[in-house]
């Protein structure tokens, strides 16, 4: 990624990690003119807005607010550092389930 792809998809990468809507616009956007950095930061929050619907529907039927709150502030965690690396213009891939997510939505954004 050249640095004129960073400053040119930066917008789009924030606007990812904003709400699940976030992320379609920001695909949208990117469609446009295509960035790389763009496309690694909305594959890194479109993976992790799934994952976050796909596992809060498993969590929600525990009767417990210690493994909801688990579940919310781990997820927190993870979108913050995605978005911290999008603003501070970094390809950095989340914890634990980042390099996956890039392997999945491989062809998004191509």
């Amino acid at each position: 990624m050249t640095a004129q792809d960073i400053e040119t998809g930066r917008k789009n990468a924030i606007i990812s990690y904003l709400t699940i809507f976030g992320t379609i616009i920001a695909y949208y956007l990117n469609n446009e003119n295509k960035s790389e950095f763009a496309s690694f930061h909305i594959r890194q929050a479109l993976g992790l807005w799934l994952t976050f619907f796909a596992l809060g529907y498993i969590v929600g039927s525990f009767d417990s607010w210690l493994v909801s709150m688990g579940f919310y502030i781990f997820f927190a965690v993870l979108f913050v550092f995605g978005f911290t690396n999008a603003i501070s213009k970094k390809a950095q891939a989340v914890p634990l389930v980042g390099d996956l997510y890039q392997k999945l939505f491989a062809n998004l954004g191509k």
